[in-house]
């Protein structure tokens, strides 16, 4: 590998763990709140964070890119705070990553929520637990295979996106320019041994993602 094959993956690594960490303090409410609520805005609100799986990633970049521009909402917003526009930044590429692997972290965490059932919670309340002891004592335990698979399927989502973070953030050596973004310039310029070296590592990478994801299924099923 390269020097810049080695910073774009040093980058991938760092943006995904960055992401992965943020989408778990932020889809654990948001999970919690669709796996407990009985209003009428879990059906919208579930169906929103779902719209990446089924929308294009460029559609979904498009959208952003105009958004965090300077005529865009949060553009304003940004460069109000003196924070400046988040477009062709790291930090741009984490805002954009959160939301295109919001889903593949809420739902598995909405799902293993929702398999705890009210009876567990109605017993932990009956033991004058509160609502944040019962979540921490009684739920997140529970929960584990959860985030687990939650952490694990965000993490590689994150590495294996292309659409929305060449949307975002270009293609800037050292700052936006992640493994897959570089693969793409090898295959553009015809440089096909380094790109094999960058797919492979991906298949690899992929393949284990899943073995995790299934066994700890399994392992659950197993308990």
């Amino acid at each position: 590998m390269t020097a810049e094959d080695l910073a774009a993956v040093w980058l991938t690594l760092k943006l995904a763990s960055v992401v992965t960490l943020l989408l778990l303090l932020l889809g654990t409410p948001l999970a919690w709140w669709l796996a407990r609520t009985r209003s009428w805005l879990k059906t919208p609100v579930g169906a929103l964070v779902a719209v990446p799986l089924v929308l294009p990633p460029t559609v979904l970049g498009f959208y952003l890119l105009l958004a965090m521009g300077p005529h865009g909402p949060v553009g304003r917003f940004t460069e109000a705070l003196g924070l400046g526009l988040l477009p062709f930044t790291f930090a741009g590429l984490v805002v954009a990553s959160v939301f295109y692997s919001l889903p593949f972290v809420v739902q598995p965490l909405q799902n293993a929520f929702e398999a705890i059932g009210p009876r567990t919670l109605e017993v932990a309340a009956t033991l004058r637990a509160g609502p944040w002891d019962t979540f921490r004592s009684v739920v997140l335990p529970l929960a584990r295979p959860g985030f687990i698979t939650a952490a694990i399927l965000g993490f590689a989502h994150t590495v294996g996106e292309f659409g929305v973070v060449l949307m975002i953030g270009g293609n800037i050596p050292g700052a936006t320019r992640v493994v897959s973004v570089q693969m793409y310039d090898h295959v553009e310029a015809l440089e096909y041994a380094q790109a094999h070296a960058l797919a492979g590592g991906m298949l690899v990478f992929s393949f284990t993602v899943l073995l995790l994801v299934y066994r700890q299924r399994q392992g659950v099923r197993l308990v």
